[in-house]
Order: C-alpha cells, then sequence, then structure tokens
C-alpha cells in the first residue's frame, strides 16, 4: 500500500449531491474535498442514475433494463443500459473538466453497489432476486468486480489521482436477516448466512484493494450495520450513520472497539444530509464522536487518526445550499478533531 489514503484533518462525503449537473458537482467536490474527493453521484437526473442503475452501469457482459418492479436482467443491452452509461461517461467529462480547473485531488472515492446490495435489487427473468441464485450471484459479483475496476483505471487517468473504492450496502442487514420480501410479496428471501455474505464480500474487497493498492471503504447507514463481518471481511474503513446509533453498548459496543483496536478507519456520518430544522452547531454536531469514542475507551488521538467525518448519508435530498454548508462542516469537523487531539 501507499501512504495512507486519509489521516488528521480529512474530510469526505457519502457520494451523492442533489441537482442535474455533472460539472458544476465536480467543481464542487474538487474544490471542497481536494485530499478523498468522492466522485459525485447525481440520482436527480433519473433512471440509471440511482444506485442500482449506476452501478448496473459498470457490469461487464451483462446487462438490466427497467420494467414495473426495478431493474431486471436484459438478454442484452438496451436503452435503460446505455443510458446509465451514457451518465458514467459523462461524470467522467465533468470530472476530467474540473480537475484541469482546479488541479488534482488527492485521493478520489469511486462508490458502487455491492454485490449484496446489488443482487438484492436486481431481478432475473422469472422476477426472483440475484442473490437467489447462487450461479447468477458469482456471476454478477465477477463481472462488478472487472467493471469497477475499469471504472478505476479510467479515474484515475482522467483525474491523475489515486482511486479507491466504496462499496455501499444498504441492504446487507436485510440480506442477513432475511427480511427481503418475494416476488409474490406473500413470503420472504431466506436470509443469507453470514459466513457466506463475508466469503464473497471478503473475496471482492481482496480482489479490488489488491489491484487498487487502496484500502477499500464499505458504507452502511443502517441503525446497526454489521461492524464485525465487514471488518472480518477485509474493509479498510466501515462508513456509517455515528448520529444515528444512539446508546452503544454491549456486543455492538465491542464490534466498534475491536475494529478501532484492529486499525478499521471508521467514516463516522455526523453531519446532517439534509436541511436541518434548526441551527447546526459545529460543537453539537461533533458530540456523538466525542462520546463514541469514549464509550469506547479511546482518546481523541485516535478519533483524529481512526475517524474521517463525513455527512450521515448522501447529500442527493438536500437542498443545494445545505449541501454545500454539510460539505464545509464536514471539513470542520475534521480540523477539530485534529485540534482536539493536538490539545
Amino acid at each position: 500500500m501507499t501512504d495512507a489514503a486519509w489521516g488528521p484533518g480529512v474530510a469526505t462525503a457519502v457520494g451523492s449531491l442533489p441537482g442535474t449537473d455533472p460539472v458544476e458537482a465536480a467543481r464542487t467536490v474538487v474544490g471542497e474535498l481536494p485530499e478523498l474527493m468522492p466522485v459525485p453521484e447525481l440520482p436527480a437526473r433519473g433512471v440509471g442514475a440511482d444506485i442500482l442503475g449506476r452501478t448496473a452501469g459498470l457490469l461487464v457482459d451483462l446487462a438490466v433494463e427497467v420494467v414495473p418492479s426495478g431493474y431486471r436482467v436484459a438478454g442484452s443491452p438496451g436503452m435503460d443500459h446505455r443510458r446509465a452509461v451514457d451518465l458514467l461517461r459523462w461524470d467522467l467529462d465533468a470530472l476530467e473538466q474540473a480537475v484541469t480547473e482546479a488541479g488534482s485531488p488527492k485521493v478520489v472515492k469511486v462508490q458502487a453497489a455491492g454485490p449484496w446490495t446489488l443482487a438484492a435489487g436486481v431481478e432475473l427473468a422469472r422476477g426472483h432476486r440475484v442473490l437467489t441464485d447462487h450461479g447468477a450471484l458469482r456471476d454478477f459479483t465477477e463481472s462488478l468486480t472487472e467493471g469497477l475496476l475499469g471504472h478505476v483505471r479510467q479515474v484515475a487517468a482522467r483525474s491523475g489521482s489515486r482511486v479507491l473504492v466504496q462499496l455501499d450496502e444498504p441492504s446487507l442487514p436485510a440480506v442477513l436477516k432475511g427480511s427481503l420480501p418475494t416476488p409474490s410479496g406473500y413470503g420472504n428471501v431466506a436470509a443469507v448466512p453470514e459466513p457466506d455474505v463475508q466469503r464473497l464480500l471478503g473475496e471482492m474487497i481482496d480482489e479490488i484493494g489488491s489491484a487498487t493498492g487502496e484500502p477499500v471503504v464499505v458504507h452502511c447507514c443502517a441503525k446497526r450495520p454489521p461492524v464485525e463481518l465487514l471488518r472480518r471481511a477485509g474493509a479498510g474503513a466501515i462508513s456509517l450513520d455515528a448520529s444515528g446509533l444512539g446508546e452503544v453498548t454491549g456486543a455492538f459496543a465491542d464490534e466498534l472497539g475491536e475494529a478501532w483496536e484492529e486499525g478499521t478507519t471508521l467514516f463516522l456520518g455526523l453531519v446532517p444530509s439534509v436541511d436541518p430544522a434548526g441551527q447546526a452547531e459545529l460543537r453539537d454536531i461533533a458530540q456523538p464522536a466525542f462520546d463514541l469514542a469514549t464509550r469506547l475507551g479511546f482518546g481523541k488521538k485516535t478519533l483524529a487518526e481512526r475517524a474521517v467525518p463525513t455527512p450521515t448519508c448522501g447529500l442527493a435530498g438536500a437542498s443545494p445550499a445545505w449541501a454545500r454548508r454539510a460539505i464545509s462542516l464536514t471539513n470542520d469537523l475534521a480540523k477539530l478533531f485534529a485540534d482536539e487531539a493536538e490539545s
């Protein structure tokens, strides 16, 4: 691995932003988050710009189409799939333009749905989820890995920066609990055993990490993300909503503490991802992070060195003004953590 992709004073964002202008979005993140810049995602552009469509646009030798129930495997690339690919290409053009104007970020972060969220959200031809078919699940994971690494190479060439990958796994808790509905709506897909989830995710993380030479981030904003599973799968950083964890006790506290103890970085979602009702005071926003460090038995130095502040989730639902303010506050948090560690 090269020198650390993050450290004291570094902040980032989860990925999505409001609006539909990729050039404006790229300029914003290049200017505000030059140490660890997320490639902006703009789901307001519609089909192909959401997490599943965007990720499907990366697939190699596999295609999807839009049906009334969502995304479904297609026999060949059609209009829906081509639109997703076009949106990704336009985003790369916008990134290159912003970098030409402002200079290359130190590290760029690309985001895509992880294998379990993708397999949970895309249907096979007969209507069942991809994750219910072991062969299809393996095919999709291999295709996604290949396509994602190709995307990384393109981003590196366009930006002149180091590139790391964030796998978004919002559906992972439902996969583990068996709470995803079947096509009929009268039952649920069987829970996938933790060892199977960890094995597949770990293989993908290992391949991506080996190819990029960078740690892989896994994002899950559930109230109780499976931290131990993600750490054992090899995630170099785990991105979570720290503002919504509530009282951290028992086994979950042990999972978080072991993650820090073993050197896993926590991307702590702290800044509201939508416009808050009242004033957003920096100390109030930071308090859950200080409380978490204290609860886990770590000092402020650990918080500065092993935590990266972010908004609580993507900023797609925020107003443009709040999205800019949220990114600014996230930077302020990183500086606050670094200053507190020194004092």
